[in-house]
């Protein structure tokens, strides 16, 4: 999908463990942020980037892992768009949604992704790659 092009009037970056508590800790920071931002927290917006950064660093963390590296959340806002962008240091494992299990208790994450997110995909990077997810604002 088409990604926003427009320039963010801010945002925050920031580097965490890949770990499961790294992965919890950017979803509290991410709903935080939003907050601070005038998204409060309980709104379909940032409900609705909360699970989006759940499921990414998830992703991250369970799929993308590199001993000793870690990954990174971004968020940009612009007056209509909130991008969310989690890298990991994995190039090598595109994303893809699949079609889960009827009994698994994973695999749906990307599948969430594609239905809350107005547009979402993923690039290469120097080292890794990036898998971004943007919302508009309502």
């Amino acid at each position: 999908m088409k990604a926003e092009t427009t320039t963010p009037t801010t945002e925050f970056t920031q580097r965490l463990s890949a770990t499961r508590r790294g992965a919890r800790l950017a979803r509290h920071l991410a709903v935080h942020q939003l907050d601070g931002w005038g998204i409060p927290h309980g709104s379909d917006v940032s409900d609705s980037a909360a699970q989006i950064v759940a499921e990414l660093t998830a992703n991250a963390v369970t799929h993308a892992r590199v001993p000793g590296r870690d990954f990174e959340l971004r968020l940009a806002l612009t007056t209509t768009t909130l991008r969310i962008e989690v890298s990991d240091a994995r190039g090598d494992r595109e994303p893809e949604p699949r079609a889960p299990v009827p009994d698994a208790e994973s695999g749906r994450g990307l599948q969430l992704v594609e239905a809350l997110a107005t547009a979402w995909g993923a690039k290469d990077r120097t080292i890794g790659k990036t898998v971004w997810a943007e919302l508009l604002l309502q």
